[in-house]
């Protein structure tokens, strides 16, 4: 077997306790949209036992909702992605998209941008450019069209129609997590493993996101809330559609079998700790160890802890980058927030929280959000790495905090109150905080 660290390759990987079972995940079975045999046809449609209940037609409400958007989204239908997705770009987009990746690693990136540059191809070039950067493909003996065509199948199984969770998020996502890696006190630390696993989680942490959130899949009783007993339900499809696709393109083939599956596994434990209604579990058990002075990076337990809260401040890091960037995302995710609801209206279903256009606006969404979510977060996040990039994002969150304020005066007095010490709430924000960030996370 191999082991990767930071500078050699060795004989055997290093994976955490809990991977030793790996063996007895052999029967374990992904989660793949699109990889099922009948051309066409989309037999994992919204359940609901509505029509039993005489509320909504069953015909009405399969149609509500899909992952499978396309007659022509089976795999089988598709053929195979095009490796070259820059093929019709000029000389001039490509030059500016590479002296873009340049300066990849700032926190003013403009994902946006680039996104335009490379013609909607931002997830498939940043992360590429990535893996070469730290040395990832070769130090990991990467088949190189290998992965290319296995980002290409990541960013297409995003959907472009969600205003929010798309490829333009991910590549986000992964963005910011590359400026985490970058910190000192990880860059000193993290083996070359940690690295691979901490990208891989990002580009893939929202794989296949309907645009709805978890309590939507419940009460109308979709097939993965029964799949997965309305337990993360998200997070967990999100993982089995990377597992699927890791498959699907063979890029680990060439390891050891229990090495592929212990990537595999703790792909799983990173992406499955985006899930906001664990966030108070998190952050406590995050704050108790600075509190305690005991993490030890020197450990790899603790390392892929601290890579699970790096995860989570990247996947909602919006709040922290510059007003420009932040105003945009916070505006899509509201767009896609009510848009939900207005589903939930036109079917006659209860209103989710922050989904209702008529109750809400982007300033008391992202004020609620700000004061209960990400403060808590980033407050424990620079305990952890005081560096100027800690402090930079707090900045920003202040920030932008007010100027959503200004706009919204009936919250400002309540947010004003909550600034003194936004890593400390006097109370535990458990309720309001989750509905907030089940749907933005």
């Amino acid at each position: 077997m191999l082991a990767v660290t930071n500078k050699t390759i060795k004989p055997s990987f290093v994976f955490t306790p809990g991977d030793v079972r790996v063996r007895s995940q052999v029967g374990f079975e992904p989660e793949r949209r699109g990889s099922h045999p009948y051309l066409g046809v989309d037999f994992r449609t919204l359940h609901s036992r509505a029509e039993s209940a005489g509320s909504i037609p069953a015909r009405r409400i399969r149609r509500l909702f899909s992952f499978q958007r396309h007659l022509l989204s089976s795999r089988l239908l598709r053929g195979a992605p095009h490796l070259n997705p820059l093929h019709i770009l000029d000389e001039d987009y490509c030059g500016q998209a590479k002296c873009m990746l340049e300066k990849v690693g700032t926190w003013n990136f403009d994902i946006f941008l680039f996104d335009r540059l490379t013609n909607g191809n931002s997830l498939v070039f940043l992360t590429f450019h990535l893996l070469n950067q730290y040395g990832l493909i070769e130090l990991f003996q990467l088949d190189m069209v290998k992965v290319r065509r296995f980002l290409v199948l990541v960013q297409e199984d995003y959907h472009n129609q969600n205003p929010y969770h798309n490829a333009v998020h991910a590549a986000d996502v992964t963005q910011a997590m590359h400026c985490y890696l970058r910190e000192p006190k990880l860059a000193e630390s993290l083996t070359s493993f940690d690295i691979l696993l901490g990208l891989l989680a990002a580009v893939t942490h929202d794989l296949d996101h309907p645009g709805v959130n978890q309590p939507f899949l419940i009460k109308t009783n979709h097939y993965l809330a029964a799949l997965y007993r309305n337990t993360s339900v998200l997070e967990n499809h999100h993982w089995r559609s990377a597992v699927g696709l890791l498959r699907e393109t063979e890029l680990f083939s060439h390891l050891p079998a229990e090495d592929s599956l212990g990537i595999e596994r703790q792909l799983g434990s990173l992406i499955l700790a985006t899930d906001i209604t664990r966030q108070n579990e998190y952050l406590s058990r995050f704050r108790t160890h600075l509190d305690e002075n005991d993490l030890c990076l020197g450990h790899a337990s603790h390392r892929h802890f601290v890579l699970q809260m790096a995860l989570k401040c990247a996947d909602i890091c919006n709040p922290c980058r510059p007003w420009e960037l932040s105003k945009q995302w916070s505006e899509k995710v509201t767009e896609e927030f009510f848009h939900q609801g207005d589903i939930e209206k036109k079917h006659k279903l209860e209103i989710s929280p922050l989904c209702d256009s008529e109750a809400n606006t982007i300033a008391s969404v992202q004020i609620g959000f700000m004061t209960y979510v990400v403060e808590p977060l980033f407050a424990e996040w620079a305990r952890f790495s005081d560096t100027r990039l800690s402090q930079t994002m707090l900045g920003h969150l202040g920030l932008n905090k007010a100027s959503w304020s200004a706009m919204d005066p009936e919250t400002s007095g309540s947010s004003e109150e909550g600034e003194s010490e936004p890593g400390r709430p006097t109370e535990e924000p458990s309720s309001r905080a989750l509905s907030q960030g089940s749907q933005e996370t």
